[in-house]
């Protein structure tokens, strides 16, 4: 990849993360219209049909084993779960504390799930990492002002659930290994939609009359922009780049979220949840030995 190429490709990425901060915000916009299982309908349904040309285009297409539509089916299973808790907990809370809070816990409850089910070693490095991810993750929560009545809201513990589920769809996704990631997500928001219409949703009773103009701004962004756009983006730079170079635009996430909570929903931020970020923040990159400034060649 040329030097051109890659800071047009880094401008991308910085969109991308900045549709991962923004589906926060769509989804309290969206809380006011529809449930969360008709939310990850439409979601869904707008994602299949413009991801799959983007899997004809890079020529990745729609091959996969036996073992990766098995993956890929428990992995729909987890992710209704994870979205169900996502979209309630911004639903009854605020946009900007989840997207400060989940984003930032859950690469730090995936090393955690490493080291205890699949043997990844901690060093004292790692440990310091976790006590300061701990550390803030409760300034987020801003434990140290409230009663714990206060702290484990209903909100709060709907976000602190929602960052448990991510990392196990991620363990199980890491598991299809002969299967291109886009043509793995296909599959698996192809198989969501099914649950979703035989169990959680009749899409002729959904409230049609109440979708105005917003209603559909939010729901093809979080659609189109969040999920398709932004995953392809970032899987092709998984490729192009390495993981270790793409993985430092991760931390762009939480601060789109928090900031575009401020400009789209009017949200009061408070100091907790900035200094809760920057720990755990700070943690995450301890813990996946991220680079976030290179030395130039």
């Amino acid at each position: 990849m040329t030097p051109v190429n890659k800071n047009i490709f880094y401008f991308m990425m910085v969109l991308a993360m900045a549709g991962w901060g923004a589906s926060w915000v769509n989804a309290k916009v969206l809380s006011t219209y529809i449930d969360e299982y008709q939310m990850m309908f439409l979601r869904n349904f707008f994602t299949i049909i413009t991801l799959a040309p983007i899997l004809i285009i890079t020529k990745k297409y729609f091959y996969t084993n036996t073992k990766s539509l098995i993956l890929a089916f428990i992995a729909a299973i987890v992710m209704i779960i994870y979205l169900k808790f996502y979209f309630l907990g911004v639903k009854f809370g605020t946009a900007s504390l989840g997207g400060a809070l989940v984003t930032t816990l859950i690469p730090i409850n995936t090393f955690i799930f490493m080291a205890l089910f699949f043997g990844k070693k901690m060093t004292k490095k790692d440990i310091f990492a976790l006590i300061l991810g701990v550390i803030g993750v409760l300034t987020i929560l801003n434990i140290w002002s409230f009663s714990l009545e206060q702290i484990f809201t209903k909100h709060n513990s709907y976000f602190l659930i929602a960052s448990v589920f991510w990392p196990i769809f991620t363990i199980i996704s890491s598991k299809s290994t002969k299967t291109s990631p886009l043509v793995f997500s296909f599959y698996m928001y192809a198989f969501m939609t099914i649950l979703l219409l035989i169990f959680f949703v009749e899409p002729t009773k959904m409230p049609y009359a109440s979708f105005d103009w917003i209603f559909w701004a939010n729901i093809l962004c979080v659609a189109v922009v969040s999920t398709t756009f932004a995953t392809s983006i970032y899987f092709i730079g998984i490729e192009k780049l390495g993981t270790n170079e793409v993985s430092s635009f991760i931390f762009l996430v939480p601060f789109f979220a928090i900031s575009l909570s401020i400009i789209f929903l009017k949200e009061e931020v408070n100091i907790s949840i900035i200094i809760g970020t920057i720990l755990t923040l700070i943690a995450v990159k301890i813990l996946n030995n991220i680079k976030i400034f290179r030395k130039s060649k």
